[in-house]
C-alpha cells in the first residue's frame, strides 16, 4: 500500500487491472497519481491520457498536497 491520504485512495491509486495494462483504458481506474508532480487527477475516460487535477480527496475529504509544478 503506497503512502496516501487514506486507504481508499490507496487502493484506486494502487488499482490494477487484470484486463487493461493502461489506467487511462480501463473504465474501472478513476483516480491517476503522478509521484513526480505529487499530483492526483480523475481520469477522463475519452480515449486520451486526460485528468483533472484534484485538490481534496474525494473519500476522507482530506487536502491533498500541493502539486511540485513550477
Amino acid at each position: 500500500m503506497s503512502n496516501h491520504c487514506c486507504e481508499a485512495m490507496s487502493s484506486h491509486v494502487d488499482m490494477r487491472c487484470g484486463v487493461h495494462d493502461d489506467p487511462f483504458a480501463c473504465p474501472d481506474a478513476l483516480i491517476g497519481y503522478s509521484a513526480e508532480f505529487q499530483e492526483y487527477g480523475l481520469i477522463i475516460h475519452d480515449g486520451g491520457t486526460s485528468s483533472i487535477t484534484i485538490d481534496f480527496c474525494p473519500w476522507c475529504g482530506r487536502r491533498l498536497a500541493e502539486p511540485r509544478r513550477e
